[in-house]
């Protein structure tokens, strides 16, 4: 007989998934900062502004070597600082509100699978 071995999640794909919707995240909120304010110059700021802080806390925090270290409950925290930024930026910008709740809550929930505890093999 043979014994079936259940598949196990590649948590580096996972975390690519992560990482593209972060880069999404950033984007989203940079597009409000441009798209809301008049164009030159209070849009300009707040665009360029908006991009240069969500990288910041993204570097530093976020990537896959943040610069700097921090527990789970501060990186977290940060985590959902940015995706709500997103949501408030796309139901600012008009798109509706079930697709804004929806790019959140699979924010979170990757955000939550990619802190998971590593599993222990004791073979």
């Amino acid at each position: 007989m043979t014994e079936t071995v259940p598949p196990k999640n590649n948590p580096a794909v996972i975390g690519a998934i992560r990482s593209v919707w972060h880069l999404i995240a950033v984007a989203v909120v940079t597009a409000w900062g441009f798209i809301t304010w008049a164009l030159p110059f209070p849009g300009l700021f707040f665009g360029v502004g908006a991009l240069v802080l969500a990288v910041l806390l993204w570097a530093l925090f976020l990537s896959p070597k943040p610069v700097l270290r921090a527990d789970r409950f501060a990186q977290s925290m940060i985590e959902l600082l940015l995706l709500a930024s997103a949501v408030a930026a796309m139901i600012e910008l008009n798109v509706p509100w079930v697709i804004a709740a929806l790019f959140g809550v699979i924010g979170a929930v990757l955000g939550y699978i990619v802190g998971l505890p590593k599993p222990q093999n004791n073979v």
